[in-house]
């Protein structure tokens, strides 16, 4: 009787056991056709979306937008031009070549190494590489001021798009892309918005996408909480967009370190919630959701591209209205910029793709259907960067009297937009020195092709040595200069920044010039 029980036991766990494995991984089967037209829909909606919101890119920061909002079918072929996807397709680029577990070595070469302009978080990733350092470090605090900032959350629908209904593969992927150039929000706006992607094959219903893709991303991060903010606002109020804007730039709209005092906000949660608030309050028609995401402000193709992206693969490249796609025939096989590849090649290698991803992933393909494991959504391990920082004050060169300047410097203002006073090191040996207080401080300049190597102490104990030659100007507008050195987790009180212009410099360098336009001074804070 006792072995019986035992048995029974036995066979109960394991029934149970293995019903809970295959809840877990449902199959989910998919028409090829049908998967194709989400496919074109989704890249429809990034070409359509960049441009419905681009003339209104930050013309609205820390406010509303309340201009006109102009479209003709024909500004869509603009989009071949827009960083927002020629930045993503050349990491597919490099998938094509050497597959969809291309080392990450190579993906942050080709990255770094490719022809066009990048800013913020990317183009630090393009120092760190330079730099050497490793992929792995790239993306933390230490080495990245941009780690919480929108890049990889801009770049991260094709991860999406090529992991249908399975958000567990879209993270790893996400992983292995935003380590490049982000950490902590910054990774986990990439990880939500691509895993929103993953589960728009098979749920037409916003507001439970919304919720699940949550689920892919630590519930305590400062992301999941912003994001968690709006879908209260949205619960208390479904008619008023606006309450639940007011909402979340009260709380979360003053807190990007990236730009200093600025209403210019490219943190990648706000931005996040923009695009949410789009989604949500949009209720899935194209045009209200993508100008209730333009009215939100701030990087406004780039949300709207996300947004209009998660409309096309949920209702499919057939249901987007003619009046915005009409003009894409015409242009389906031009190459987007610095790539090779067309909206029609992006359509059909994507296709490819979750051919792979499917098999990989337990799945099956056969001529007309896809048979996919469906994962649900798994939260990594919470990483958070710039915990409580929060800036103190800043001081800029042109506040002279804060400033011990030795003989070795003079006055530069870069123009041409840029008026802010900087100082410019002339010659090897030239020092600086200025106080401040608080628990961190930063040194913000501009990286240049005659940049030099600088030696940094606080408080006369040696941190380390910067190197601010870059391959081209970097640094130029307020809102986008160099970081060229950060310390934080300073006991709070007064210190004294030192900076020193080596002697060596960088082998690429022409001189040994060091362009310094302001420090920022941080404070902990509880929030």
């Amino acid at each position: 009787m006792k072995i019986f029980k035992i048995l029974s036991v036995f066979i109960f766990l394991l029934v149970a056991t293995s019903y809970s494995v295959v809840e877990a991984q449902q199959i989910v089967t998919l028409s090829k056709e049908k998967v194709e037209d989400k496919v074109r829909g989704a890249w429809a909606g990034k070409m359509i979306g960049v441009m419905y919101g681009r003339a209104m890119e930050f013309k609205a920061t820390g406010v509303m937008y309340t201009g006109d909002i102009l479209w003709t079918p024909q500004q869509v072929e603009k989009s071949l031009l827009e960083d927002d996807i020629y930045g993503q397709l050349s990491f597919m680029m490099t998938m094509e070549k050497l597959g969809l577990n291309a080392p990450v070595d190579s993906l942050v070469k080709n990255f770094a190494n490719a022809g066009f302009p990048l800013c913020h978080a990317n183009l630090q990733s393009r120092k760190n590489y330079f730099d050497h350092i490793p992929v792995g470090e790239a993306g933390k605090q230490e080495n990245n001021m941009h780690a919480d900032d929108i890049d990889f959350q801009i770049e991260s629908d094709f991860i999406g798009f090529i992991n249908p209904c399975m958000p567990q593969s879209s993270n790893k992927l996400c992983r292995r892309v935003g380590s490049i150039m982000a950490y902590g929000d910054g990774m986990y706006g990439g990880m939500y918005l691509s895993s929103i992607h993953a589960l728009a094959y098979n749920n037409d219903n916003i507001e439970s996408i919304i919720t699940n893709a949550l689920k892919s991303i630590p519930q305590q991060s400062t992301y999941a909480l912003c994001i968690k903010d709006v879908l209260a606002a949205y619960h208390q109020d479904s008619t008023d967009w606006k309450k639940a804007w007011e909402k979340i730039q009260h709380r979360w709209g003053d807190i990007d370190i990236c730009a200093p005092y600025h209403t210019f906000d490219i943190d990648a949660k706000l931005n996040g919630a923009f695009v949410t608030i789009g989604m949500l309050y949009g209720g899935g028609d194209f045009r209200k959701t993508m100008e209730i995401t333009i009215r939100s402000g701030q990087d406004t193709d780039c949300n709207t591209s996300n947004a209009a992206a998660v409309l096309g693969l949920i209702h499919g490249y057939k249901a987007i209205p003619d009046e915005l796609k009409s003009y894409i025939p015409q242009i389906a096989d031009k190459n987007f910029l610095y790539t090779s590849y067309s909206y029609s090649k992006a359509v059909q290698q994507t296709l490819v793709f979750i051919a792979e991803n499917v098999k990989n992933n337990g799945g099956s393909v056969a001529s007309d259907s896809y048979f996919i494991k469906s994962q649900k959504p798994v939260a990594p391990k919470l990483e958070q960067g710039f915990r409580n920082i929060r800036m103190n004050y800043q001081v800029q060169v042109k506040d002279k009297g804060n400033w011990k300047f030795d003989s070795n410097w003079k006055d530069f203002v870069y123009g041409d937009g840029d008026n802010d006073l900087y100082a410019l090191a002339t010659r090897p040996g030239a020092t600086v020195e200025i106080d401040f207080t608080g628990t961190g401080v930063s040194l913000l300049g501009s990286w240049n092709v005659d940049a030099g190597k600088a030696k940094v102490y606080i408080d006369n104990r040696f941190i380390k040595e910067i190197d601010t030659y870059y391959r081209e100007e970097a640094g130029k507008y307020d809102v986008n200069r160099a970081y060229l050195f950060h310390q934080f987790e300073l006991k709070n009180g007064k210190h004294t920044l030192k900076v020193i212009v080596s002697e060596d410099k960088n082998v690429h360098s022409s001189g040994n010039k060091l362009y310094i336009e302001r420090i920022i001074a941080y404070k902990t804070s509880d929030k």
